[in-house]
Protein backbone atom coordinates (compact mmCIF):
# COMPACT_ATOMS: atom_id res chain seq x y z
CA UNK A 1 0.00 0.00 0.00
CA UNK A 2 0.98 3.04 -1.31
CA UNK A 3 -1.23 4.87 1.82
CA UNK A 4 2.05 3.15 4.69
CA UNK A 5 5.12 4.19 2.55
CA UNK A 6 4.70 7.15 0.84
CA UNK A 7 4.37 10.89 2.41
CA UNK A 8 3.24 14.10 0.82
CA UNK A 9 4.59 17.13 0.03
CA UNK A 10 3.81 20.04 -2.11
CA UNK A 11 6.45 22.67 -3.65
CA UNK A 12 6.27 26.33 -2.87
CA UNK A 13 6.48 27.50 -6.53
CA UNK A 14 2.67 27.44 -6.67
CA UNK A 15 2.45 30.47 -4.61
CA UNK A 16 5.99 31.77 -5.56
CA UNK A 17 7.90 31.52 -8.41
CA UNK A 18 12.07 31.93 -7.50
CA UNK A 19 12.95 32.20 -11.25
CA UNK A 20 10.20 34.89 -11.67
CA UNK A 21 9.69 36.68 -8.80
CA UNK A 22 7.16 39.02 -9.51
CA UNK A 23 4.82 35.71 -10.02
CA UNK A 24 3.45 35.51 -6.66
CA UNK A 25 5.43 38.76 -5.16
CA UNK A 26 2.83 38.84 -3.04
CA UNK A 27 2.31 35.85 -0.93
CA UNK A 28 4.32 35.29 2.02
CA UNK A 29 6.16 32.62 3.27
CA UNK A 30 3.49 31.89 6.48
CA UNK A 31 0.84 32.09 3.86
CA UNK A 32 2.25 29.34 1.36
CA UNK A 33 3.32 27.28 4.21
CA UNK A 34 0.04 27.57 6.43
CA UNK A 35 -1.64 26.75 3.09
CA UNK A 36 0.32 23.61 2.00
CA UNK A 37 -0.65 22.13 6.07
CA UNK A 38 -4.82 23.76 5.60
CA UNK A 39 -4.41 21.12 1.82
CA UNK A 40 -3.50 18.51 3.94
CA UNK A 41 -0.12 17.92 3.03
CA UNK A 42 2.99 16.85 5.18
CA UNK A 43 6.15 18.31 3.64
CA UNK A 44 7.58 21.14 1.54
CA UNK A 45 10.62 21.34 -0.68
CA UNK A 46 12.23 24.87 0.14
CA UNK A 47 12.14 27.98 -2.12
CA UNK A 48 13.76 31.51 -1.62
CA UNK A 49 11.28 33.00 0.95
CA UNK A 50 12.23 30.53 3.35
CA UNK A 51 14.02 31.31 6.05
CA UNK A 52 17.89 30.09 6.15
CA UNK A 53 18.07 29.63 9.99
CA UNK A 54 17.34 25.97 10.36
CA UNK A 55 15.73 26.85 13.71
CA UNK A 56 13.71 29.16 12.35
CA UNK A 57 12.34 27.26 9.57
CA UNK A 58 12.25 23.90 11.62
CA UNK A 59 9.94 25.97 14.22
CA UNK A 60 7.62 26.92 11.04
CA UNK A 61 7.15 23.76 9.96
CA UNK A 62 6.56 21.82 13.02
CA UNK A 63 4.08 24.36 14.04
CA UNK A 64 1.83 23.18 10.62
CA UNK A 65 3.02 19.35 10.89
CA UNK A 66 5.25 20.04 7.81
CA UNK A 67 8.74 18.30 7.31
CA UNK A 68 11.38 19.40 4.27
CA UNK A 69 11.15 16.75 1.75
CA UNK A 70 14.10 18.26 -0.11
CA UNK A 71 15.59 21.51 -2.26
CA UNK A 72 16.59 21.79 -5.76
CA UNK A 73 20.37 22.11 -5.86
CA UNK A 74 21.89 23.77 -9.32
CA UNK A 75 25.55 22.16 -10.49
CA UNK A 76 27.54 22.93 -13.33
CA UNK A 77 29.81 20.54 -13.94
CA UNK A 78 29.64 20.63 -18.01
CA UNK A 79 31.12 24.45 -17.32
CA UNK A 80 32.73 24.78 -14.38
CA UNK A 81 35.83 23.17 -12.04
CA UNK A 82 34.46 20.34 -9.72
CA UNK A 83 35.25 22.04 -6.37
CA UNK A 84 33.22 24.80 -7.36
CA UNK A 85 29.61 22.90 -7.55
CA UNK A 86 31.64 20.41 -4.84
CA UNK A 87 31.34 23.78 -2.20
CA UNK A 88 28.23 24.56 -2.71
CA UNK A 89 26.85 21.46 -2.65
CA UNK A 90 28.44 20.70 0.64
CA UNK A 91 26.64 23.39 1.95
CA UNK A 92 23.02 22.53 0.52
CA UNK A 93 23.88 19.20 1.84
CA UNK A 94 24.24 20.08 5.38
CA UNK A 95 21.26 22.45 5.25
CA UNK A 96 19.06 19.85 4.20
CA UNK A 97 20.83 16.97 6.55
CA UNK A 98 20.04 19.54 9.67
CA UNK A 99 16.66 19.75 8.08
CA UNK A 100 16.02 15.85 8.36
CA UNK A 101 15.54 15.43 4.72
CA UNK A 102 16.90 12.33 2.88
CA UNK A 103 17.41 13.06 -0.45
CA UNK A 104 18.69 16.23 -2.64
CA UNK A 105 17.41 17.24 -5.80
CA UNK A 106 20.24 17.74 -8.58
CA UNK A 107 19.91 19.09 -11.80
CA UNK A 108 22.94 20.00 -14.17
CA UNK A 109 22.37 23.65 -14.83
CA UNK A 110 25.54 24.04 -17.55
CA UNK A 111 24.38 25.67 -20.74
CA UNK A 112 20.83 25.24 -19.30
CA UNK A 113 17.70 27.34 -21.29
CA UNK A 114 14.97 26.93 -18.45
CA UNK A 115 15.92 30.48 -16.81
CA UNK A 116 16.16 32.48 -20.25
CA UNK A 117 12.67 34.37 -20.68
CA UNK A 118 13.71 34.90 -24.60
CA UNK A 119 15.06 31.67 -25.47
CA UNK A 120 12.67 28.82 -27.21
CA UNK A 121 13.10 25.81 -24.97
CA UNK A 122 12.37 23.28 -27.66
CA UNK A 123 14.49 24.82 -30.41
CA UNK A 124 17.18 25.30 -28.57
CA UNK A 125 18.22 22.97 -25.37
CA UNK A 126 21.35 22.77 -25.09
CA UNK A 127 22.83 19.03 -26.52
CA UNK A 128 26.28 18.41 -24.29
CA UNK A 129 29.27 16.75 -25.98
CA UNK A 130 31.17 13.81 -24.99
CA UNK A 131 33.16 15.30 -22.49
CA UNK A 132 30.70 17.47 -20.86
CA UNK A 133 28.52 13.54 -20.39
CA UNK A 134 32.13 12.70 -19.04
CA UNK A 135 32.22 15.23 -16.33
CA UNK A 136 28.97 15.15 -15.71
CA UNK A 137 28.58 12.09 -14.97
CA UNK A 138 31.50 11.80 -12.73
CA UNK A 139 30.86 14.83 -10.87
CA UNK A 140 27.31 13.11 -10.17
CA UNK A 141 28.98 9.84 -9.00
CA UNK A 142 31.55 12.55 -6.80
CA UNK A 143 28.54 14.31 -5.39
CA UNK A 144 26.44 11.16 -4.58
CA UNK A 145 29.75 9.66 -2.69
CA UNK A 146 29.38 13.47 -0.90
CA UNK A 147 25.89 12.52 0.22
CA UNK A 148 26.20 9.22 1.11
CA UNK A 149 28.80 10.38 4.15
CA UNK A 150 25.50 11.64 5.58
CA UNK A 151 23.62 8.95 5.01
CA UNK A 152 22.12 11.13 1.68
CA UNK A 153 21.17 10.32 -1.60
CA UNK A 154 21.14 12.44 -4.83
CA UNK A 155 18.16 12.58 -7.07
CA UNK A 156 18.70 13.66 -10.67
CA UNK A 157 16.01 16.10 -11.81
CA UNK A 158 15.74 15.60 -15.75
CA UNK A 159 14.35 18.80 -16.62
CA UNK A 160 13.46 21.21 -19.88
CA UNK A 161 15.67 23.20 -21.13
CA UNK A 162 18.39 21.86 -20.03
CA UNK A 163 21.00 18.91 -21.44
CA UNK A 164 19.27 16.02 -19.52
CA UNK A 165 15.43 16.45 -20.72
CA UNK A 166 14.76 13.69 -23.02
CA UNK A 167 14.25 9.85 -22.39
CA UNK A 168 17.71 9.26 -24.67
CA UNK A 169 19.41 11.60 -22.22
CA UNK A 170 18.08 10.35 -19.33
CA UNK A 171 19.31 6.74 -20.45
CA UNK A 172 22.86 8.29 -20.77
CA UNK A 173 23.17 9.72 -17.55
CA UNK A 174 21.76 6.27 -15.76
CA UNK A 175 23.99 4.31 -18.07
CA UNK A 176 26.72 6.46 -17.32
CA UNK A 177 26.81 6.93 -13.70
CA UNK A 178 26.65 4.78 -10.39
CA UNK A 179 23.44 3.16 -9.95
CA UNK A 180 24.68 2.81 -6.57
CA UNK A 181 25.41 6.97 -5.83
CA UNK A 182 22.89 8.30 -8.69
CA UNK A 183 19.22 8.29 -8.55
CA UNK A 184 16.49 9.76 -10.14
CA UNK A 185 13.97 12.03 -9.48
CA UNK A 186 10.52 11.49 -11.79
CA UNK A 187 8.97 14.33 -13.33
CA UNK A 188 5.55 13.06 -15.34
CA UNK A 189 5.01 16.63 -16.04
CA UNK A 190 8.61 17.41 -17.69
CA UNK A 191 8.74 13.97 -19.48
CA UNK A 192 5.16 14.65 -20.79
CA UNK A 193 5.69 18.43 -21.85
CA UNK A 194 9.48 17.03 -23.80
CA UNK A 195 7.36 14.65 -25.58
CA UNK A 196 8.42 11.48 -23.67
CA UNK A 197 7.00 8.13 -22.77
CA UNK A 198 6.14 8.77 -19.46
CA UNK A 199 5.44 4.78 -18.18
CA UNK A 200 8.54 3.71 -20.26
CA UNK A 201 11.21 6.09 -18.44
CA UNK A 202 9.09 5.01 -14.88
CA UNK A 203 9.30 1.26 -15.44
CA UNK A 204 12.98 1.50 -16.75
CA UNK A 205 14.30 3.05 -13.59
CA UNK A 206 11.79 2.26 -11.06
CA UNK A 207 14.88 0.93 -8.60
CA UNK A 208 16.23 4.27 -8.95
CA UNK A 209 13.54 6.27 -8.74
CA UNK A 210 14.36 7.38 -4.83
CA UNK A 211 12.15 10.90 -5.44
CA UNK A 212 9.09 11.45 -7.35
CA UNK A 213 7.19 15.24 -8.84
CA UNK A 214 3.78 14.55 -9.49
CA UNK A 215 3.15 17.04 -12.29
CA UNK A 216 0.12 17.91 -15.52
CA UNK A 217 0.28 19.07 -18.59
CA UNK A 218 -1.90 21.03 -20.53
CA UNK A 219 -1.54 20.12 -23.89
CA UNK A 220 -3.51 22.96 -25.63
CA UNK A 221 -0.52 25.52 -24.07
CA UNK A 222 2.58 22.72 -25.17
CA UNK A 223 1.44 22.97 -28.53
CA UNK A 224 1.60 26.75 -28.35
CA UNK A 225 5.30 26.27 -26.84
CA UNK A 226 5.86 24.56 -29.77
CA UNK A 227 4.55 26.21 -32.60
CA UNK A 228 4.83 29.90 -31.17
CA UNK A 229 8.83 29.16 -30.25
CA UNK A 230 7.69 30.50 -26.91
CA UNK A 231 10.67 30.13 -23.64
CA UNK A 232 10.17 27.63 -20.71
CA UNK A 233 9.50 30.33 -18.43
CA UNK A 234 6.95 32.24 -20.82
CA UNK A 235 5.60 28.17 -21.11
CA UNK A 236 4.95 28.35 -17.05
CA UNK A 237 3.64 31.82 -16.77
CA UNK A 238 1.38 30.65 -19.82
CA UNK A 239 0.07 27.80 -18.05
CA UNK A 240 2.09 24.60 -19.54
CA UNK A 241 1.70 22.55 -16.47
CA UNK A 242 -0.66 22.09 -13.64
CA UNK A 243 -1.47 19.99 -10.86
CA UNK A 244 -2.05 16.04 -11.21
CA UNK A 245 -5.51 15.76 -12.26
CA UNK A 246 -5.91 19.01 -13.67
CA UNK A 247 -4.16 18.39 -16.82
CA UNK A 248 -3.76 15.19 -19.59
CA UNK A 249 -1.96 12.73 -17.64
CA UNK A 250 -3.22 9.55 -16.68
CA UNK A 251 -1.45 9.12 -13.17
CA UNK A 252 -3.50 5.64 -11.93
CA UNK A 253 -0.80 3.51 -13.81
CA UNK A 254 2.19 5.28 -12.51
CA UNK A 255 0.85 5.17 -8.86
CA UNK A 256 0.19 1.35 -9.86
CA UNK A 257 3.39 0.79 -10.87
CA UNK A 258 4.86 2.75 -8.12
CA UNK A 259 2.91 0.31 -5.37
CA UNK A 260 3.68 -2.46 -7.26
CA UNK A 261 7.43 -1.58 -6.78
CA UNK A 262 7.60 -0.92 -3.51
CA UNK A 263 8.19 3.21 -4.22
CA UNK A 264 9.30 4.76 -0.90
CA UNK A 265 9.52 8.64 0.14
CA UNK A 266 8.01 11.44 -1.22
CA UNK A 267 5.25 12.22 -3.92
CA UNK A 268 5.76 16.30 -4.13
CA UNK A 269 3.14 18.24 -6.02
CA UNK A 270 5.29 20.43 -8.38
CA UNK A 271 3.26 22.32 -10.45
CA UNK A 272 4.33 25.85 -11.19
CA UNK A 273 1.83 28.31 -12.86
CA UNK A 274 0.99 31.83 -12.28
CA UNK A 275 -1.15 32.16 -8.81
CA UNK A 276 -3.14 35.12 -10.11
CA UNK A 277 -4.88 32.74 -12.54
CA UNK A 278 -4.43 29.67 -10.22
CA UNK A 279 -5.09 29.80 -6.69
CA UNK A 280 -2.15 28.54 -5.34
CA UNK A 281 -4.38 27.29 -2.16
CA UNK A 282 -7.43 25.73 -4.33
CA UNK A 283 -5.20 24.02 -6.80
CA UNK A 284 -3.43 22.37 -3.98
CA UNK A 285 -6.26 20.83 -2.39
CA UNK A 286 -7.47 19.74 -6.20
CA UNK A 287 -4.17 18.12 -6.16
CA UNK A 288 -4.34 16.32 -2.90
CA UNK A 289 -8.06 14.96 -3.34
CA UNK A 290 -7.37 13.55 -6.84
CA UNK A 291 -4.05 11.78 -5.07
CA UNK A 292 -6.77 10.58 -1.87
CA UNK A 293 -9.19 9.41 -5.06
CA UNK A 294 -6.39 7.92 -7.50
CA UNK A 295 -3.34 6.66 -4.98
CA UNK A 296 -5.80 6.02 -2.12
CA UNK A 297 -3.25 8.33 -0.10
Amino acid sequence: MLSEKVKLAIAPIAWTNDDMPDLGSENTFEQCVSEMALAGFTGTEVGNKYPKDTAVLKKALELRGLNVASAWFSAFLTTKPFEETKTEFIKHRDFLHAMGAKVIVVSEQGHSVQGQIDTPVFDKKPVFTDEEWKNLADGLNKLGEIAREKDMKIVYHHHMGTGVQTEEEVDKLMSMTDENLVYLLYDSGHLKFSGEDTISVLKKYINRIKHVHLKDTRPEVVEKVKNEKWSFLKAVREGAFTVPGDGCIDFEPIFKILDENNYEGWFVVEAEQDPAKANPLEYAIKARKYIKEKAGI
